[in-house]
């Protein structure tokens, strides 16, 4: 080990996720199910340079512009007709249901026919401001209306044989030469919503399988109804078995169409200037295809950076094995890492089987690379606000504090922020098509109130922002400049929560008989500067946690380099606590730390 402090930091990947139609928006009308007019809704040219350097500052490397491409949506421009409201959800519809691969919401745009131009402008002010943007790769499913005008020589489906379920170069699975109960209409779950009549005219004769695989005439409001699956030359009725298909030297040529279609996507952003994709539902497609589609994208750019949401609980996956492995095995970047998310909410709710305790994560430690290349988040789009009343206990904001110290801590792998997070924003009432469900909605037009006093109209400082979110606002970016340290960008991790459970002082409350259910601790060392962090964390939303002594066993101080005599302790993330103890009483007296309060964490340096 040694002193390290000064010494300078390594870059860890920090992703800001942000809906564009969301960020700037300063319209505070709110009207559940309004209109764009009503509502108002963000535009491109809200992320101007002093958005963008406070970004950075706040410790964000990537901008993670959820939801660009054109999109399925019931606001009309004289160059676009609204989608029809039985294909959509909410107003502005899904940013996954897309529309146009190769175009841009113009939504988004000052000027909706100069949508292309603004987008641009806006990756040369990221760009300006170092910032590298990510967009959404969907790649498993469009919306029932998909009609590319940028580059309709690749739009899907119009060559496809229909009468068949299956062929290899389809673009799409067609329903009625799956069923046998002959080719009614599509029926959709829509009929009594406002505008809607329940079908959709293209579909009267041949009916498409929908995103999620329901091979169905009519789909249920649980199904993702507005959109279509895409077909990868694999027929996912016949199994998970995709050996047959090409490998990643291949030629054009020679793969399914709809591969050819998406290569020629993927290239089209990254001529653009596109540093990094987000792939949704990565684990839905054949892992030959990433393989193929990786390799030709790293050819037109090495650094282009690929990151996938993915599930491997997830019946429709298209492997056998782990497919969070699999994927980083076909070229991917990071993959997400939902078991570790699942274990930290299943401490406050009875999620996924039952309560946990802290002790439960350790088993999600011993992953392999995987456990150094998962993206940890504690909110995205598709999850529920920390702050929300409805789950996490509704503990309100600050239980983001130990979660995301913990997860953000643990790995070496990109980390991400949603924007409205570090505020506190607690989606809370029904904002339109989802209804009141703990999420801020992606269908409608909308404004986050609580992020909206950062923005500040336009001016970016908080200033609307009450003492207590500029105070969680400092800690999310103190805790991000924290986990840029060496230690945690290229350090590895030991868990210290199995070597205290029969450790008294280990954070017990009440009458529990053995530790860790609310306290979680472990240890942070790169071994070529020899920079090691002990973090520790309370996950209670109401017990302060007083005369805490974590010990560090023999086995964790040998795996520290062998420390003799006496070191040093110095906190990094909350205050200037420090201590000073002999090594030889780390085992058995353990260290001796501050009363630990609700829904708190704490990173501190160890030094000789």
């Amino acid at each position: 080990m040694g002193v390290l402090s000064g010494m300078a930091e390594t870059e860890r990947t920090v992703i800001y996720q942000v809906l564009p139609r969301l960020f700037g928006n300063t319209n505070e009308t709110r009207r559940s199910g309004g209109t764009i007019e009503e509502n108002g809704c963000g535009k491109f040219a809200d992320f101007s340079d002093l958005a963008l350097s406070e970004l950075k500052k706040f410790g964000v490397t990537h901008l993670w512009l959820t939801g660009v491409h054109e999109q399925a949506s019931g606001t009309s421009y004289p160059e676009r007709s609204a989608d029809p409201a039985d294909i959509l959800k909410g107003k502005a519809g899904s940013p996954y249901a897309i529309r146009d691969y190769f175009d841009v919401c113009p939504d988004y745009a000052v000027d909706p026919k100069n949508r292309i131009e603004e987008f641009k402008a806006l990756l040369k002010r990221c760009e300006k401001n170092g910032l590298k943007v990510v967009i959404d790769f969907v790649p498993n499913h469009v919306a029932r209306s998909y009609q590319s005008d940028v580059r309709p020589d690749l739009s899907f489906g119009n060559d496809d044989e229909s009468s068949s379920f299956f062929e290899w170069d389809n673009n799409f699975f067609y329903v009625q030469a799956y069923q046998t109960e002959g080719s009614p209409p599509l029926k959709l779950p829509t009929a009594g919503m406002e505008g809607c009549s329940g079908s959709f005219a293209p579909e009267s004769e041949f009916v498409r399988v929908t995103g999620n695989n329901s091979v169905t005439f009519s789909p249920s409001l649980h199904d993702w109804y507005e959109t279509v699956k895409l077909n990868y030359g694999h027929d996912f009725t016949q199994g998970r078995d995709t050996s047959g298909l090409p490998g990643p030297g291949a030629k054009p040529e020679a793969v399914p169409d709809t591969w050819r279609k998406m290569d020629e996507v993927f290239a089209h952003w990254q001529s653009m200037g596109v540093a990094g994709f987000r792939v949704d539902m990565a684990h839905m497609v054949p892992m030959e295809f990433w393989k193929w589609l990786i390799t030709r994208a790293r050819e037109r750019d090495q650094e282009t950076y690929i990151f996938g949401e993915a599930y491997d609980g997830d019946l429709a996956k298209l492997t056998d094995g782990n497919v969070l492995d699999a994927l980083l095995e076909a070229g991917f970047d990071a993959v997400y890492d939902d078991p570790v998310y699942d274990a930290c909410m299943g401490l406050y709710d009875d999620f996924a089987g039952g309560f946990k305790w802290a002790n439960d994560l350790d088993g999600l430690t011993f992953t392999g690379p995987r456990f150094h290349q998962s993206l940890r988040y504690a909110e995205n789009h598709d999850e529920v606000r920390l702050a929300t009343p409805h789950e996490w206990g509704a503990l309100g904001m600050h239980v983001g504090r130990p979660v995301s110290a913990v997860m953000f801590g643990m790995g070496r792998g990109p980390v991400m922020v949603y924007h409205g997070q570090e505020v506190g924003e607690p989606a809370a009432g029904k904002e339109g098509f989802a209804g009141d469900d703990g999420r801020t909605t992606i269908f409608d037009y909308w404004a986050m109130p609580e992020f909206q006093k950062w923005v500040n109209g336009g001016r970016f400082d908080g200033g609307r922002l009450s003492e207590e979110q500029k105070s969680l606002r400092s800690w999310y970016g103190s805790l991000l400049k924290v986990i840029s340290e060496p230690a945690f960008t290229k350090g590895q991790f030991y868990g210290l929560n199995h070597g205290n459970k029969e450790n008294p002082g280990f954070g017990r409350v009440g009458d529990e008989s053995a530790s860790g259910h609310w306290l979680y601790a472990f240890l942070r060392r790169d071994e070529g500067s020899g920079q090691a962090y002990l973090v520790v964390a309370n996950f209670h939303g109401s017990e302060t946690l007083k005369g805490v002594k974590v010990e560090i066993p023999e086995d964790a101080l040998r795996w520290l380099g062998d420390p003799e005599g006496e070191i040093g302790f110095s906190e990094k993330l909350v205050d200037e606590w420090v201590s000073a103890v002999p090594v030889e009483s780390l085992p058995g007296e353990g260290l001796s730390l501050p009363d630990l309060g609700p829904l708190s964490a704490r990173m501190i340096e160890i030094t000789r």
